[in-house]
């Protein structure tokens, strides 16, 4: 079947087009949107990493100290 077989009935409403007025806010708005700011106490950034095994298995990248926050963050910003 051809592509313009429903050429008729396709983009039945036209695409919103937004003009920019103010780049100043723009460009401030797009910048604040990313920014994500994470405290940590002062000893927590120094456990972050999970220690070496000295045993069988795979080698654990991050310790049981990083692991609520990261879920904490992960369902907050999700939700």
């Amino acid at each position: 079947m051809p592509h313009k077989f429903n050429a008729g009935r396709r983009d039945k409403f036209p695409m919103a087009k937004y003009a920019v007025t103010n780049w100043s806010d723009y460009n401030e708005a797009l910048r604040r949107r990313g920014d994500v700011t994470i405290w940590l106490e002062d000893g927590a950034a120094g456990k972050w990493f999970a220690p070496k095994r000295k045993g069988r298995g795979g080698q654990p990248k991050y310790s049981d100290l990083a692991m609520p926050p990261t879920i904490l963050s992960v369902e907050t910003l999700n939700s």
